[in-house]
């Protein structure tokens, strides 16, 4: 089965509308406009009083509920112990590819780690700018975050419905490029005054397995996959609403399926071959270049193979192939429908410095090109004149 074939027919019901769409897009661009995420890194904000979200060390870490200000949007992250796991697939496993080794010890700080998916109700307030609406129509002050946050720049309105028909409300969020997930994180992060951003691979492929050692965090048995995830032979052709199905070992819904998951990661197939001494504690891959990227846990589209706790996608330019726009957007993969995000916040803040190489690879490609919406709480930007 492949990715392919839930897309083309809805997309052929909108190719001319899409084509006189894109005209009308490329005639609003500013090219002065531009992502500055590398100044975001430098942003001072405050957090947002949450005293379950605080902790000094890894014994005082607990579940926390994050509220986004002025909104009904919540979500809940839970504490990742730091420690030890062996990274990859043993040569046996079945199913395994080659770039699932060789098999690494690695070691990992804590962290939190989102216990579902980022849903559409979530990713809306930065995409489609609904966090000011929800300040306006709630009568909501905008407070020092949200003035900072609203100087981000956000994608521009998409050409066509980006849940495909399949759902909104507590639907994963999906066909976002890697760029756009990490900007979500910048706005998340400035929004509430705590530091958030993707997985990387390791952490990933770590919380996932929550302590097992086996093709899934349940055990061998594919068989038993229906109680986890949703896959081809239970999707009925969608995603599905986030956390309805059984979690892994440390409380994550949604590890095996639904949608496959960004990492920070760049994706080198023989990337685990370098993972060795100094470089296997906390490693990261930064991505330089716009592909390919790591996703991960397989999604409603794959064949049971594709969950398995150590498989490994890697992004490429063919999930824009139907992207009608010129250029092509750097905030939308129209042909991924099966991708999307979960996101971490580290036990330990990182450095302004570190933030950017964790934030912001491949920002320098990708903002050439970018096209963006304007502040929606302060007063709108004057448009360059060409």
């Amino acid at each position: 089965m492949t990715r392919w074939n839930f897309t083309f027919l809805y997309m052929g019901l909108v190719g001319v509308a899409a084509l006189i769409g894109a005209a009308l897009f490329a005639a609003e661009v500013d090219p002065q406009a531009v992502p500055n995420a590398l100044a975001a890194a430098a942003i001072q904000t405050e957090p947002l009083a949450n005293p379950a979200a605080v902790a000094a060390a890894a014994a005082e870490m607990k579940t926390y509920q994050e509220s986004i200000h002025g909104t009904d949007v919540s979500f809940t992250m839970l504490p990742i112990p730091g420690g030890k796991f062996t990274l990859g697939s043993p040569v046996g496993e079945k199913d395994r590819r080659d770039d699932e080794g060789p098999q690494r010890e690695v070691t990992l700080d804590p962290f939190w780690m989102g216990k579902c998916e980022v849903s559409w109700d979530e990713y809306e307030l930065f995409v489609a700018s609904l966090d000011c609406l929800k300040l306006k129509s709630n009568q909501v002050a905008a407070n020092a975050n949200d003035l900072k946050a609203d100087a981000l720049s956000r994608p521009t309105n998409p050409y066509t419905d980006m849940t495909f028909g399949m759902g909104k409300r507590s639907y994963p969020a999906i066909s976002m490029t890697h760029y756009a997930a990490r900007m979500y994180c910048i706005w998340l992060s400035i929004k509430t005054g705590r530091y958030y951003r993707l997985p990387t691979e390791a952490e990933w492929e770590y919380a996932c397995r929550a302590g097992t050692t086996t093709r899934f965090s349940f055990g061998d048995d594919a068989a038993d996959l229906d109680d986890y995830g949703w896959y081809a032979d239970n999707s009925e052709e969608k995603y599905q609403k986030v956390g309805k199905k059984k979690p892994n070992p440390w409380g994550l819904h949604d590890m095996h399926g639904n949608v496959s998951e960004w990492c920070l990661d760049q994706y080198d197939p023989k990337r685990y071959e370098q993972l060795n001494g100094e470089r296997a504690v906390n490693p990261l891959l930064p991505t330089t270049k716009v592909y390919p990227h790591v996703s991960r846990g397989g999604a409603w589209t794959d064949d049971a193979e594709m969950l398995r706790s150590a498989a490994r996608l890697a992004s490429t330019e063919d999930w824009k192939e139907q992207d009608p726009q010129l250029p092509r957007s750097v905030w939308y993969h129209t042909d991924a429908q099966f991708s999307g995000f979960r996101i971490v916040r580290p036990l330990r803040e990182p450095t302004a410095a570190e933030k950017k190489v964790l934030w912001n690879g491949g920002i320098a490609v990708e903002a050439e090109n970018a096209k963006t919406q304007h502040p929606c709480i302060g007063k709108p930007q004057a448009k360059k004149e060409e």
